[in-house]
């Protein structure tokens, strides 16, 4: 099954992959893309897959997701993508082989004009395509197709990776994943009502659970919080609360000269930096002494 955003008239050469993340090296095919598809009088778009091929596969793993598809769509056409397919990732399409991905897929049911690809690419039954695979049997289609080599930060280092992002993250180098992201990473999601302990110490804070999202390091962060239009310099603990006690994670976010009800709203959350590790203090005293001292930190570090 495939389902489509942006939907356009114009025909379409499309950059394949996950786009996880949307990192450097995915904003790089991107702009090839462009580049490869105007000079071809078609639009650039992408062609990706739900759910992640490692979800189908591997059912059992823990959250991994760098970003939310709404996001990940967001930024996708910030990018440059004008055209967004998303081909369900079941039974049928993992047993294909690459000629009839090639030709069921892309070219009779997204009737796509060219293919743009990493030439790391991989796709068909058992990941048996490779990109050369894939730029010779979409040729041999009727397809425009491109191979791009992999953008790396120079030749000594690896390729920028939604792997290595995710690396960075649970290790707590927020700066080193934001360097490959392009942008500091972030999570949006709707904030829900919690236990208020927050509010009763003088530091109300507004609650997320990130779903199907990595879970980062556990502790405090200086982050930058954007909700109705606005943004505001804050600091977020993403943990269990060990002191008041919580069953799963939770990234509370405590906005800085913010008054005002967000329960039910969208909020973005961009880690900026990295403060410490979460801990368990003798009662709310010293988790409030505590967090004044974050709170000034994070303001020095937010400017």
């Amino acid at each position: 099954m495939v389902s489509a955003s942006n939907v356009i008239a114009a025909p379409v050469i499309a950059a394949m992959g996950n786009f996880d993340g949307v990192h450097l090296g995915h904003q790089y095919l991107l702009k090839e893309t462009a580049a490869f598809a105007r000079a071809h009088g078609a639009a650039p778009g992408v062609v990706l897959f739900e759910p992640h091929p490692r979800r189908f596969f591997r059912p059992g793993d823990p959250p991994f997701l760098l970003t939310a598809p709404s996001q990940r769509d967001r930024l996708l056409r910030e990018a440059g993508a004008e055209a967004i397919y998303s081909v369900t990732f079941d039974r049928t399409l993992a047993s294909m082989s690459p000629a009839e991905f090639v030709k069921d897929v892309l070219k009779d049911r997204l009737g796509l004009k060219g293919v743009v690809a990493g030439a790391d690419f991989r796709f068909g039954k058992d990941r048996a395509g490779d990109g050369a695979a894939l730029k010779r049997l979409s040729e041999a289609a009727g397809l425009e197709a491109r191979l791009i080599d992999v953008l790396k930060e120079s030749p000594q280092t690896e390729k920028f990776g939604s792997s290595a992002v995710r690396a960075a993250l649970q290790s707590g180098e927020v700066e080193k994943a934001a360097t490959m992201l392009g942008r500091p990473w972030s999570v949006v999601g709707a904030v829900a009502e919690g236990a208020k302990v927050g509010r009763t110490i003088g530091f109300p804070t507004a609650n997320m659970t990130l779903g199907e999202l990595i879970e980062p390091r556990k502790g405090v962060y200086a982050v930058r919080a954007s909700v109705d239009g606005e943004t505001y310099n804050a600091v977020a603990n993403f943990g269990r609360r060990p002191t008041v006690g919580s069953e799963a994670p939770l990234l509370e976010t405590y906005l800085f000269d913010f008054d005002g009800d967000l329960y039910g709203k969208e909020m973005e959350v961009a880690f900026i930096a990295f403060l410490r590790d979460e801990q368990k203090f003798d009662g709310l005293d010293a988790l409030k002494a505590q967090i004044a001292e974050d709170c000034v930190r994070a303001k020095s570090l937010l400017g």
